[in-house]
């Protein structure tokens, strides 16, 4: 069993194909999850070499790419200000080059007594690759429009999460008032070793009855929980700082979490590119104790 290895996201240009003297005819694919060793410098598989995708991959990590965004601090200002100038916020509206730094007071006083909804005149779409129990966390999340990768319309790949050796393990404490420490060695080697052992033999299940001619969304019902999937979720501000204020933990919070490390680590993710879209708001936000308005 192999270790996952880092992979390039995205083709860096040229013809779809390729053809050379001094080698095999080369298709250009996205570099999904490494999944086949056989890439070249430029992400791209070379046809006529061993395929090996059906050999599990193991890994520790949460990705997330801010697909595409329309979010700027100046979008709360507009959204704000008419209800006392109306058609005067027009042209700031149509201005992408309002500066928004001069205004933080009126954000601030935005967020501080909670007027939501001028936060939500903006738009962010992440791509994001999580275990299958990441995203049933997620989607609790009514806030958000989901786009998930279908285990009935394609054969899913073998990559399976297993916890890395900076997991915290062990639970302590009742529900409600409970924090999880590091494991012993022999806990992390147990987690790991029991997790690639039964991602395993699912995965080989369900070769076997693909092989068989059973169809996708059956064979996939012996998969577990940590095999990854891939998702689009567009959200804006208001929504995104609920997602925050909940899968996040963080000093100083006026209402503390306690999320599941995994979701965590996309939301640290998510916030980072926010925190660039959005300077102002962000800065807002935590001053005024990361609750969503």
């Amino acid at each position: 069993m192999r270790e996952a290895e880092p992979g390039r996201e995205r083709d860096e240009g040229g013809d779809d194909n390729e053809s050379s003297d001094h080698g095999p005819k080369i298709r250009l694919l996205p570099c999904r999850w490494a999944t086949v060793t056989h890439y070249d410098s430029a992400c791209r598989y070379r046809e006529g070499v061993p395929d090996e995708s059906k050999t599990p991959v193991f890994r520790s990590d949460i990705t997330v790419e801010l697909v595409r965004s329309n979010a700027s601090d100046a979008d709360v200002l507009f959204a704000a200000r008419v209800s006392t100038q109306g058609e005067k916020t027009l042209d700031a509206a149509q201005d992408e080059s309002t500066d928004a730094s001069k205004s933080k007071g009126l954000i601030n006083y935005l967020m501080r007594d909670r007027h939501g909804s001028p936060f939500e005149h903006n738009s962010m779409t992440f791509y994001v690759r999580a275990p299958i129990f990441v995203f049933r966390e997620f989607m609790r999340h009514r806030i958000a429009s989901y786009n998930e990768e279908s285990g009935r319309y394609r054969e899913l790949n073998p990559v399976f999460y297993i916890p890395g050796e900076q997991r915290n393990l062990v639970q302590q404490g009742k529900p409600g008032a409970y924090d999880f420490v590091p494991g012993t060695p022999e806990q992390t080697e147990l987690a790991q070793s029991e997790a690639r052992r039964v991602a395993t033999d699912a995965f080989a299940s369900y070769q076997r009855m693909l092989d068989a001619g059973i169809a996708r969304e059956v064979a996939r019902i012996v998969l577990p929980l940590n095999i990854y999937s891939s998702m689009y979720v567009t959200m804006n501000a208001r929504s995104l700082m609920n997602f925050l204020s909940l899968r996040t933990k963080r000093e100083g919070t006026h209402f503390p979490s306690f999320p599941q490390r995994e979701i965590e680590m996309a939301a640290e993710q998510m916030e980072n590119f926010w925190a660039e879209l959005m300077p102002v708001t962000y800065a807002s936000f935590n001053e005024n104790g990361r609750v969503s308005p």
